[in-house]
């Protein structure tokens, strides 16, 4: 057991020493966090192949923390498990990791960031420690020193920064305040503190109040709509490497790892629950979708889609069955895959060009191939390309999406609803990564970028890793993946259709070596370019459009155009509708300050009348 002890306090042990070292020494700190994460990683690879069980301080460091007489007190409040599902997620959380550290070694962009390297190593063991702990109470103490460790790792000398970082902490802290509240009447309801040992039905308004106040941890956790606005925010203004490695991968393993704890755990949601969390799902895939087509800024338009995916794998999980868990769960993996190399991605291109603008970019494809290659890969498999590894997660959501509707509840007699919208969320999301690609990759190179060459090899060679995770969790999803991952933590299951991923791989790879030999035989390769050339002037430059503006006709219509005008003024932000609120409570009470003692005598009277009123 002492596996788990050095997975969650080595890093952050680590993480602490790193504070005594000047940054001044930045490279050596990486290199120390490389290795660090290096051997959780192979720690995490041991304790996968371990079965599940129940563990304490007694059981990671017998006879050293407290005298035995004090041991089973202590054991009874200091629980942790090791079941199926937490391996899975700390598997991956040590995956990510590492390759994040290695890419932070050449990423600039960390050095906004004051101790980068420091509190990424504790953001590292206190995923660990959420994801491992039984008891309640020391999962959201890990939990919460989490939200405290993102509001680090974004934080940069720019005004926009502070801002984001501000909104992001006081965000995650409210919602974990909320979760404390759901905490307290789970204990009241049925006296312990053990996730291992709670199951509620959510037959009654207190077990739905706790149900409620714990969702909303998870959903602002992975970003889930309406709880969502500081992860678009958050991509835009944080470093690169700190959105691929939290809001990307980690935030989303960790609360969809939560939500699969409640769903499947903590609670039995009725069917009233059930249509909630499928409205809940839906409404976050097109919502952010929608708002992710009109963005300019790359890196706040990938911060939209790691919302949008989010919408997938409630859905996934909200429908109850295996291969419905499965599914979610499966999504979970594949999009922390494909969205922390999306961001890694971004990371590349605006440290060689400086831009974060959608036009101000255009033909990087030959300066930056292997970041291009892995970027395509990237968007296709998050658009739902087959035989990439987001198609296989999304095409087994439709099907439990169908299988669903032989229930007789009503959230079942809507499964047409749910699909359809989980469809047209792909084909958006296909439309919107056309713009990406299109815009950065694709055109006519800028003088100004004639120069740019690929990033280091620190920072591609992460991305070629994770493009390969892409392409084989696609190929080998219904052979291997799913039935040695996934169904171990949701129980075994049969594939209903005719898809095979295998088979579907076989026949597009005939496909592109017949277009490949087709191209080559009849000669269409030998053919001429040359500038646009009218009146003496080449007009090519003077014409180019750039490729967010084909996106402006979603934003012109008349329902639409509402809509985005009341995103616009934040109409659909719960922070700045919060802030508001409590500006406009709190401007009200200034009022009361007049400086007139009897407006001051009738206040005292009514405050102690209220409180004997409680009193009583």
């Amino acid at each position: 057991m002492n596996e788990y002890f050095l997975l969650i306090f080595l890093p952050v042990v680590a993480g602490i020493l790193l504070f005594i070292v000047p940054d001044r020494l930045k490279p050596v700190k990486g290199i120390f966090t490389v290795l660090v994460t290096a051997v959780t990683l192979i720690l995490a690879i041991i304790v996968y192949s371990y079965k599940s069980s129940k563990f304490g301080p007694g059981n990671l460091l017998p006879g050293f923390l407290l005298p035995s007489t004090l041991n089973p007190s202590i054991e009874s409040f200091f629980t942790f498990q090791s079941d199926a599902l937490a391996r899975l997620i700390v598997l991956f959380i040590s995956l990510f990791g590492f390759l994040i550290a290695v890419y932070s070694l050449a990423f600039r962009g960390t050095g906004s960031v004051r101790h980068y390297f420091p509190w990424f190593l504790i953001t590292l063991g206190c995923s660990y420690g959420a994801v491992l702990a039984d008891n309640l109470l020391v999962f959201i103490a890990f939990w919460g020193a989490l939200g405290i460790t993102l509001y680090k790792l974004v934080q940069g000398e720019s005004e926009a920064g502070s801002a984001t970082a501000k909104k992001t902490l006081i965000l995650i802290g409210a919602s974990d305040s909320i979760m404390i509240v759901g905490i307290a009447i789970l204990w009241k309801l049925t006296g312990t503190l053990n996730m291992s040992e709670i199951q509620v039905s959510t037959g009654n308004a207190i077990a739905c109040t706790a149900f409620i106040a714990l969702l909303i941890g998870s959903f602002t956790k992975a970003g889930a709509f309406p709880f969502h606005s500081w992860v678009p925010d958050y991509a835009k203004d944080a470093p690169a490497s700190s959105s691929a490695f939290l809001p990307a991968s980690l935030d989303k393993l960790l609360g969809i790892y939560f939500l699969a704890r409640i769903l499947t755990g903590l609670f039995f949601p009725g069917e009233l629950m059930t249509l909630l969390l499928l409205v809940t799902g839906t409404a976050t895939i097109i919502t952010a979708v929608m708002m992710a087509l009109v963005q300019h800024n790359y890196k706040r338009l990938l911060g939209y889609h790691a919302v949008s995916q989010v919408g997938y794998m409630i859905l996934g999980l909200s429908l109850g069955s295996f291969i419905g868990i499965a599914a979610g769960l499966f999504h979970m993996v594949n999009h922390a895959l494909y969205k922390s190399g999306l961001f890694l991605s971004a990371g590349a291109i605006e440290q060689n060009t400086g831009k974060t603008e959608i036009e101000d970019l255009g033909g990087l494809s030959k300066a930056m191939p292997v970041t291009f290659a892995a970027a395509l890969i990237f968007a296709m498999s998050i658009s739902g390309i087959p035989p990439l590894n987001g198609f296989a997660s999304k095409w087994m959501i439709y099907q439990a999406i169908i299988d669903f509707g032989a229930g007789a509840g009503p959230a079942n007699k809507l499964w047409f609803i749910w699909l359809a919208l989980a469809v047209l969320g792909s084909a958006l999301t296909l439309a919107s990564f056309i713009k990406f690609l299109g815009g950065i990759f694709m055109g006519r190179r800028k003088d100004e970028f004639e120069g740019i060459r690929e990033v280091p090899v620190l920072m591609w060679l992460p991305l070629s890793v994770i493009a390969l995770f892409c392409v084989g969790f696609g190929i080998l999803a219904t052979g291997v993946i799913v039935p040695r991952i996934f169904m171990p933590v949701t129980g075994t299951f049969e594939f209903s259709g005719l898809w095979s991923a295998g088979t579907a791989s076989l026949m597009i790879l005939i496909s592109i070596i017949a277009g490949v030999l087709v191209y080559l035989a009849t000669g269409i390769k030998r053919f001429r370019t040359s500038d646009s050339f009218i009146g003496g002037e080449k007009f090519y430059d003077k014409a180019a459009y750039p490729a967010p503006e084909f996106y402006k006709t979603f934003s012109e219509f008349r329902f639409f155009r509402v809509l985005y005008k009341k995103a616009e003024e934040k109409w659909f932000d719960i922070y700045d509708l919060s802030r508001n609120a409590v500006l406009w409570f709190s401007h009200l009470l200034s009022d009361t300050h007049n400086g007139i003692l009897s407006s001051y005598v009738l206040w005292v009277f009514a405050g102690l009348i209220i409180m004997l009123i409680i009193m009583l």
